[in-house]
């Protein structure tokens, strides 16, 4: 089973890299600016964690905007300057290191499964998950604070 993990698009997070210090609590965003530490602040447009010194914004994205119980939203970070990333049949450097809960699901938006996973096994869960001919997609969140990292689709 081919599938693609792809950050988020980058466009949508530029302007706000742009605004002043008062703009950007005006809309309840933070920057922060990230340090060495291990595992680092993951960037969700690169899928990497953010060298040291990188200015990131810590925003909320309505990640699942759907009209069902699963509507969501969470905390997630972006790089200044961060390209959106692709990846096809690889998982990406910031959730092969993490606890990841795995979501999967259906065309109609709801939830078909679900499991938590090293991030060094996820490979396997989620192609098991994209054989499931119920699944439609699956989310990756970070397990411990639960902020939505990824989306996975099969690939064309």
């Amino acid at each position: 089973m081919t599938y693609q993990i792809k950050g988020l698009e980058a466009d949508q997070f530029r302007r706000y890299f742009a605004m002043s210090a008062e703009e950007l609590a005006a809309n309840s965003i933070c920057i922060h600016t990230a340090d060495d530490s291990v595992p680092g602040l993951p960037c969700r447009v690169s899928l990497n964690d953010a060298p040291a010194g990188e200015r990131m914004i810590l925003l909320n994205h309505h990640h699942l905007p759907v009209e069902t119980p699963y509507s969501s939203s969470h905390a997630i970070y972006v790089s200044e300057g961060s390209v959106t990333n692709s990846f096809t049949n690889e998982i990406p450097p910031s959730l092969k290191i993490r606890l990841l809960s795995v979501r999967a699901f259906g065309k109609d938006d709801m939830m078909v499964n679900a499991d938590v996973i090293e991030g060094e096994n996820v490979e396997g869960l989620i192609t098991d998950f994209m054989q499931d001919p119920k699944v439609s997609y699956v989310h990756v969140h970070y397990a411990r604070p639960g902020c939505f990292a990824a989306r996975v689709e099969r690939a064309e």
